[in-house]
């Protein structure tokens, strides 16, 4: 009886004292787990925070409490080597708690979280770039379990290496069901005379199974090498929950909350908010206090945007790493897409261009051309496009909303262009931005020329002089077909003539017979043949 006494005393000193690995790998998450009060409310009475150390290097950063009596502290590490950490707070049970950890190098997929490169673009934090091909699934984790287990095997199967999805359920057409989670404690639920649920909250108490289903997804989505686009806010409540108007010291509260336990996620990116405009409750410029505190709370400095609905934000004040656009018009035809990245010279992601889809409403039935030849007017003009599907599916869900299964034509044509991308030598940029929209260079004598809808029986072979041909360079040719996806070699050599004013033809005029067919393009790179 002695032996399990001191048993259960060692267990609850070693609780007491907190959990946490002895080694990860750099850019994976780290976790102090400690047991302290739970009487009042943990959430706004206790704090702790811990500061880690690597050398010279040091970063404090937030912890949260979890419900039952834990407390932790999650810590992305950027480096590797041994790290210490020490934590602090005012309660005696979580203060002066310390330890450390060796950050051994990263496996596999592990890449780090995705920055900024080269103004206009992406990387991962180890060089390898990054190239966001994106799809929309605002009440992914909101859905009965089986539903979202369909939804992660299609994007297993499918090239989307980037989801947008809300934090918050969302109530509006095609996803008005009741989430399996909410994210605040729930005080009453009554059910009035018209059969509609009326909702009372304790917004100073969060729900930790909510948050911690969120997590789980996630790291689902980081396993299938897919950044995660958290939108904190969206204005699709309608009244039902009230998640769209806490008021400012709530919204401050969850933002403090949801930095605390997401940060450390390597494949998080925050999205102030869906459509911020249409957020009825919140003035313009709350979104920039909004903003602040989620930045001053995210120790890793992860992507932060904010997506409009009819008018654009400040995208280019600091706190903003790119810009996350809602306008088809845009990717509809040449020249359009690069004109907004060059006004907030900032990476450009048209997050919402409509979507592939049969609903009535005009931002939901694209053909599915032409939502492929979004992307290719995006990618053409050195900026990126997300997808988005309404059709009803065999699950009788529509994917923009709650996920399932993909039913479109698109999903294909886009990995199709995916794969060319990302075998290219770089980033595309128009090769000319003021005399040729059809022409993208990556460097290194690599081009893609698209066509679009345009129909051409021949092309004669010349490129923009500013993109830098020499004379007597040579290049191959072949004709990609965007829809059937199919890559044609063509036999002949084009060899540079001198240039004329804008443009360098090849030495004979020698032309690329075409099918007369929409959406083709030309790959052309040098030979030394």
């Amino acid at each position: 009886m002695k032996s399990i006494t001191h048993l259960i005393a060692f267990i609850l000193l070693f609780s007491s004292l907190g959990f946490s690995q002895s080694s990860v790998e750099v850019w994976d998450r780290f976790e102090v787990s400690l047991v302290g009060p739970e009487a009042g409310n943990p959430f706004d009475d206790v704090t702790i925070s811990a500061e880690f150390t690597n050398g010279a290097v040091k970063k404090t950063v937030n912890g949260f409490y979890d419900g039952k009596g834990k407390y932790k502290v999650r810590f992305m590490p950027d480096r590797t080597g041994k790290w210490t950490y020490r934590t602090i707070s005012k309660t005696k049970a979580l203060n002066a708690k310390s330890g450390s950890f060796d950050c051994v190098a990263a496996t596999g997929n592990n890449h780090g979280p995705v920055q900024v490169a080269d103004t206009f673009h992406f990387k991962y934090a180890d060089g390898k770039r990054y190239y966001p091909f994106g799809t929309t699934i605002y009440a992914m984790t909101h859905q009965p379990k089986e539903l979202e287990e369909t939804t992660l095997q299609t994007l297993k199967e499918n090239p989307f290496n980037k989801v947008r999805l809300g934090v918050f359920p969302k109530y509006y057409s095609n996803v008005e069901n009741e989430p399996l989670y909410y994210p605040f404690e729930k005080l009453e639920e009554t059910k009035g005379a018209n059969g509609k649920v009326k909702f009372k909250w304790d917004f100073a108490k969060f729900n930790p199974e909510f948050f911690a289903h969120l997590e789980e997804r996630i790291d689902d989505l980081k396993d299938l090498g897919i950044e995660a686009d958290i939108i904190i806010f969206h204005p699709y409540d309608k009244g039902h929950w009230g998640f769209d108007s806490l008021g400012m010291n709530n919204d401050l509260r969850y933002i403090r909350y949801l930095t605390a336990r997401l940060s450390s996620f390597r494949n998080v990116w925050w999205s102030l908010a869906n459509e911020f405009d249409y957020v009825k409750t919140k003035p313009r410029d709350a979104w920039d206090v909004y903003t602040k505190a989620v930045v001053a709370n995210d120790p890793y400095k992860h992507l932060c945007s904010i997506h409009n609905g009819s008018v654009y934000y400040d995208n280019w004040k600091p706190e903003y790493s790119h810009v996350s656009i809602q306008n088809g018009s845009a990717l509809e035809d040449f020249g359009r897409a690069v004109l907004l990245r060059d006004v907030f010279f900032r990476p450009m992601v048209y997050d919402e261009v409509c979507y592939e889809g049969d609903l009535p409403q005009r931002w939901g039935h694209l053909r599915g051309e032409e939502m492929v030849e979004a992307f290719w007017q995006g990618i053409i003009a050195g900026t990126y496009v997300t997808h988005g599907e309404t059709y009803k599916n065999e699950s009788n869900t529509v994917f923009w909303a709650k996920g399932g299964k993909l039913v479109g034509s698109s999903p294909a044509r886009i990995g199709f262009l995916r794969n060319i991308v990302e075998a290219a030598p770089g980033p595309l940029e128009l090769a000319d931005p003021w005399k040729d929209h059809h022409t993208a260079t990556a460097g290194n004598g690599y081009y893609l020329v698209y066509f679009g809808k345009q129909m051409n029986a021949e092309w004669v072979f010349n490129l923009p002089k500013k993109a830098g041909p020499k004379p007597g360079q040579k290049f191959k040719v072949e004709v990609i077909d965007t829809w059937d996806m199919t890559i044609r070699k063509i036999p002949d050599v084009f060899e540079m003539n001198t240039p004329e004013p804008y443009r360098i033809f090849d030495k004979d005029r020698k032309t690329v017979r075409l099918p007369m067919k929409p959406y083709l393009a030309l790959r052309i790179t040098p030979t030394d043949q």
